[in-house]
């Protein structure tokens, strides 16, 4: 089978979602180019998404954030892996809505919490309880992320590629999803 991607998509949700590993996964089961935003912004910054946090504030971060966004949004069709906060910004969802199409990878709080709590590239977790923390940003961004077009559960034991493929699955029988089927 083969696809192609008439604009892009926005895969969104919180960190620990998978958006990265699944999205490289769908690109390619897709033939389509994978980005990540934060990649892109750590490349245009020169520093780590941290660094950026510790030095110019989280402000600083999602001014850059939607700058880049935007770029990548009007570029060829891709599947674009957006940071936790980026549709948070009305500003960003927006340009995602006008550009592309927004993916929620959605995952309950306790699998999100067994993917990231060993690790210590997360900003927004070094604080005093980061699963408090990670639970308050969980009740806070589902709303929001509820706005996207198209959704997919995520299941705890569910592989990787079993994962992309339901996402795939979705983007395929979705209208208006921006992902047709051709002919070989």
């Amino acid at each position: 089978m083969r696809y192609q991607l008439t604009k892009t998509i926005a895969v969104i949700g919180l960190m620990g979602a998978g958006k990265t590993a699944v999205g490289t996964l769908v690109a390619q089961k897709l033939g389509t180019a994978f980005l990540d935003s934060d990649h892109e912004i750590e490349k245009a910054a020169n520093m780590s998404v941290a660094e950026i946090f510790t030095r110019d504030g989280e402000g600083f971060f999602r001014a850059k954030e939607s700058q880049v966004l935007e770029r990548l949004l009007k570029s060829d069709p891709c599947i674009l892996s957006t940071g936790g906060g980026a549709y948070m910004s009305d500003v960003n969802r927006a340009l995602i809505s006008r550009h592309g199409v927004a993916l929620w990878l959605k995952a309950d709080l306790d699998l999100l919490w067994s993917r990231v709590r060993h690790k210590n590239t997360r900003p927004l977790l070094r604080t005093e309880n980061p699963y408090q923390t990670l639970s308050d940003l969980y009740e806070k961004r589902n709303p929001i992320y509820a706005q996207a077009e198209i959704a997919v559960e995520s299941e705890q034991g569910l592989s990787l590629e079993a994962m992309a493929n339901k996402v795939v699955e979705t983007l395929v029988n979705a209208p208006n999803s921006g992902v047709t089927v051709k002919a070989r």
